[in-house]
């Protein structure tokens, strides 16, 4: 499916038919020949993007995978970057690709640092977190930075509601909610969980102050609106003491 290279219905099948965890793990090797890895053109929009926001010294990427986001780090910290993913076979991938890169298994939702981090990115790994566990990832991430951190990804306008696009992923979603009420362990993979304003919401919640910038790569809607935007966090500077 998708290319020669990549997997087949019957392999995607199996692996939608398993936990999150070890869907991801049987689809590793193959995971970079599909739709699903976040694009080369929409990292280098996001590198371009961030440069004018540092200077940055470390940098984390939030549910890595097989590290496409590893180089936007690289391209704009001067230290240490770091990847983690709950994937052992995602992270395995990463490794052999990045081997500059400390790569960390664990779960975004009990992210095992303090604050030691400039920068904070995410790409494509929302959809994996229900809107109730949202609140929690980020503060995860707040924790993770640095007094003035910034978290930053890329978030898509969803598609006009009535579009094929729209309707493709209203489907997707409705067949994952059926596939999740009949079948365990839950594969939870939702396109439409993860909309603006409840996000910015619940970052300002965490305590992040947050910014939206367009992205002028991806151009405007019909309705004049961003086809995508770079939602920058900032966690506060540490107040001084009077």
């Amino acid at each position: 499916m998708f290319s020669p290279e990549g997997p087949s219905l019957l392999e995607l099948t199996r692996q939608a038919m398993t936990s999150v965890e070890r869907g991801y793990d049987l689809l590793a090797t193959k995971f970079d020949a599909t739709p699903f890895r976040t694009s080369d053109r929409l990292l280098t929009a996001v590198a371009d993007a961030l440069a004018p926001l540092g200077p940055f010294d470390t940098g984390l990427d939030v549910c890595c995978g097989t590290g496409a986001g590893l180089p936007v780090l690289r391209s704009v910290c001067a230290g240490r970057i770091t990847g983690v993913d709950f994937s052992a076979g995602m992270l395995d991938e990463a490794r052999r690709a990045h081997p500059d890169a400390t790569l960390i298994r664990a779960d975004a939702l009990a992210l095992p640092f303090g604050p030691e981090f400039d920068l904070a990115v995410s790409f494509g790994a929302f959809g994996h977190f229900r809107p109730a566990e949202q609140r929690t990832l980020f503060h995860q991430v707040h924790t993770a930075l640095r007094p003035g951190g910034t978290f930053a990804f890329p978030l898509p306008a969803p598609p006009p509601v009535g579009s094929a696009p729209y309707w493709t992923l209203f489907g997707f979603d409705a067949v994952m909610r059926v596939r999740n009420a009949l079948w365990r362990p839950p594969f939870v993979m939702y396109y439409r969980t993860f909309r603006l304003q409840d996000v910015l919401r619940r970052l300002g919640d965490t305590g992040f102050t947050v910014e939206l910038r367009t992205m002028e790569t991806f151009g405007h809607r019909a309705d004049g609106g961003p086809r995508c935007r770079l939602v920058v966090a900032r966690k506060a500077m540490r107040t001084r003491e009077a």
